[in-house]
């Protein structure tokens, strides 16, 4: 037997078009959409089926419904929904609703990014890279000071998408004067709290920190390690890296 699984996903009724067309600009098909007897919707790309229904109380605002979208070309599949994104909404959204973040490792062995509706609804899209444990869990906490934080602080920002704790993590990090981070460390602290300011709407901050993030020096090696990182915060300050 050959089984699917279809994430049956609730959507604001007067949202409704907003959603279909959302999702009409990542490239999928709608294959079903009605208004009577309820509103419901039904969106396909390649293997991947969304099914909509519409709750007049729903608030997008408080929503946490979602799935996980398990891709061999997480980057391939970034890249398309932000080019599509730019073209419907004449820009890439980053904050509010809807949004799109950035790729990133994650310490439990995939690569993923975040993508949410105009309704709330998150999906992570994600690919394995082999990095992780063998039988899939989180890899072990980093026991080293900066490290720790940087792994903290993105599982809070870009995992659980709790903007406040992550910044409570590496602002702590940030603020210690016994210790100090390599180049590399420092930079990825800056940019991810650079991302996380702009994304609270922060923009003294964010200007601030990711100003702090250009200035660090890097070797050519040390680049190379961080081209996520340089990559992200050549989009949030608009530099070509």
């Amino acid at each position: 037997m050959a089984e699917k699984t279809i994430p049956l996903l609730p959507c604001h009724s007067p949202l409704m078009t907003d959603v279909v067309a959302f999702y009409e600009a990542l490239g999928f098909t709608t294959t079903l959409r009605q208004t009577s007897p309820y509103a419901y919707a039904v969106v396909e790309r390649g293997d991947i089926e969304l099914q909509f229904f519409g709750l007049k109380e729903y608030d997008p605002a408080a929503s946490h419904s979602g799935c996980y979208v398990l891709t061999d070309d997480v980057d391939g599949l970034h890249t398309a929904f932000r080019s599509g994104l730019k073209a419907a909404y004449g820009r890439i959204p980053s904050r509010g609703l809807p949004r799109i973040g950035p790729v990133k490792n994650m310490s439990y062995g995939v690569r993923q990014f975040l993508i949410t509706d105009p309704t709330g609804n998150s999906l992570r899209v994600g690919q394995f890279t082999g990095e992780g444990s063998a039988d899939g869990s989180h890899s072990p906490v980093p026991k080293e000071l900066f490290e720790r934080a940087i792994h903290q602080g993105v599982l809070f920002a870009d995992s659980k998408e709790d903007l406040p704790a992550a910044a409570r993590v590496v602002d702590r990090a940030l603020a210690r004067t016994d210790r100090t981070p390599t180049a590399i460390q420092l930079l990825r602290l800056l940019v991810l709290r650079g991302d996380i300011a702009r994304r609270q709407g922060d923009e003294a901050a964010a200007r601030e920190l990711l100003a702090r993030a250009v200035a660090v020096p890097l070797d050519t090696a040390e680049r190379a390690a961080v081209r996520d990182d340089l990559n992200r915060l050549g989009e949030l300050t608009g530099r070509e890296d």
